[in-house]
């Protein structure tokens, strides 16, 4: 609820400012000091009250009465619009509305910035401005002209980021000035809102691969709850249960209707792997190779989650995402979408380790049991592509998309875009970086060396076309792959 009884939209934040003084709550009223108030002169009021006063000194020096009166009257005239001001007794409340709150990157979002009069006197000229970082564009700004009482005026603008993170917008600030503009008077609202911008996120091919859930895709494998129908658990009787389900002998039992268990669809797991060690990348922004693998891995755990894989993300330093319990997986229960979007934010903000090694990582994954694994790996060293080799665990598809820093230090060739399609497979991968994967390759993981603007959706397939047998290079020297998802 807005300040002063006003109802506030739907998901908007909302403050009250009163415009006797600094920030209200509810319909409190807190006044600034009359030292504030003449802060707010502006150099228009500040130039008459100076100009005043010397011409009352210089009119009592030269004995002038009508200069005198001049004087005066530059003298009173901003004290009095700062008098008039500061005693306005009008309130506003002010509520934002953010349409989507997460966006991804180069994507806009819509601010709607709402203002209310709940006084009983109108306004006057109001200067409303909200604070975004830099990032985010300019400053906005919006003169509104006199609002009736009761009255509501509403604006909107619009941001966008090319950087992923987290951007609180606010708080929104109100100028008051009077009709001569001798006087500005600032106040800010204390409620403010975060936009969150994701990692790009780019569609995946649907490729067979093991690991499969089962029921999402060819030969669906059920498993009921133990043994088989007459070994059952069963369970409380629920809204819209087919009573052919009841289990009598339960209900004779526990005094009230039970029913057998659905069978129940086995979900594959798969965890997701992102490298983010400081030493393994080179370079910032949009277009680096950090980048890149963190829109891979926001791509790739979509992707899973949509095609009824139970998905978890890893870091180099052990931590999980969403968590503890179930193995930190998600995409098993009704919170799905939530543990997606705490992924999504979680890669939102996500930055570079001090760690040199992924022996944490190593640590979370040898216990076995996490079915498919996809990892973003920056630039491995001998003793680091030992360690990831061993990863993969027996029996388990693993594929591992590998960024080497001094191919992407050189950048892109001229004219190759982020996603420049066919053009992207013509880069050349160094010798010596698909030297240092070899460890990964004979331990059979799926490897697949990324040059600058290599579009994801291109190796996503190239790596189903090596599974089936058919994933030979390309002319031009694409990246080259080995093993298969199985």
């Amino acid at each position: 609820m807005a300040a002063g009884g006003a109802a506030a939209p739907a998901g908007a934040d909302t403050a009250g400012a009163d415009t006797n003084g600094g920030e209200t709550s509810g319909d409190s009223d807190c006044r600034g000091g009359p030292r504030a108030a003449l802060s707010g002169l502006t150099t228009r009021g500040r130039s008459f009250l100076a100009a005043g006063v010397a011409a009352a000194v210089c009119a009592y020096v030269l004995g002038q009465g009508d200069l005198l009166r001049v004087g005066l009257l530059l003298a009173v005239l901003p004290l009095v619009c700062v008098s008039v001001l500061y005693r306005t007794r009008y309130r506003v409340s002010g509520s934002r509305r953010l349409t989507p709150s997460r966006v991804p990157t180069a994507s806009e979002a819509r601010v709607h910035l709402r203002l209310d009069n709940v006084s009983r006197l109108p306004t006057g000229l109001l200067m409303l401005q909200d604070r975004v970082p830099y990032v985010l564009g300019p400053r906005p700004r919006f003169v509104l002209d006199r609002v009736e009482a009761g009255g509501r005026r509403e604006v909107s603008y619009r941001v966008r980021s090319d950087l992923r993170g987290r951007y609180p917008l606010g708080p929104l600030q109100l100028r008051l000035t009077d009709p001569f503009g001798m006087c500005e008077l600032t106040r800010s609202f204390s409620a403010y809102d975060t936009l969150t911008v994701m990692p790009r996120v780019e569609a995946l091919p649907a490729v067979r691969m093991t690991g499969e859930a089962s029921g999402y895709g060819d030969g669906r494998n059920r498993s009921l709850a133990l043994a088989g129908e007459d070994d059952v658990i069963p369970r409380g009787y629920r809204h819209g249960d087919d009573l052919r389900r009841v289990h009598w002998r339960s209900t004779a039992r526990y005094g009230e209707l039970m029913v057998r268990r659905e069978e129940q669809p086995q979900r594959a797991r798969c965890t997701v792997l992102l490298d983010t060690r400081r030493v393994a990348y080179q370079g910032a922004g949009p277009d680096s190779a950090f980048e890149w693998a963190v829109s891979g891995a926001a791509s790739a755990l979509v992707h899973m989650l949509e095609r009824g894989f139970s998905v978890r993300l890893l870091t180099d330093t052990g931590n999980s995402v969403p968590g503890e319990g179930a193995g930190g997986f998600a995409g098993a229960t009704q919170e799905t979408a939530d543990s997606a979007g705490l992924m999504m934010d979680t890669l939102a903000v996500v930055g570079h380790s001090d760690g040199a090694g992924l022996s944490a990582s190593y640590d979370v994954l040898r216990g076995g049991n996490e079915g498919l694994l996809v990892a973003f790996f920056g630039e491995l060293d001998e003793d680091q592509a030992a360690v990831a080799a061993r990863m993969r665990q027996r029996g388990g598809a693993a594929v591992a998309f590998v960024l080497d820093s001094e191919t992407w230090a050189r950048g892109r060739a001229p004219g190759q875009g982020r996603a420049a399609g066919a053009a992207g497979l013509m880069a050349r991968v160094p010798a010596a970086a698909e030297e240092r994967v070899r460890p990964l390759r004979e331990a059979g993981w799926t490897v697949l060396t990324v040059p600058p603007g290599m579009p994801l959706a291109d190796l996503w397939r190239m790596a189903e076309r090596q599974r089936a047998g058919s994933g030979a290079s390309p002319a031009g020297g694409a990246p080259r792959t080995t093993g298969g998802w199985s």
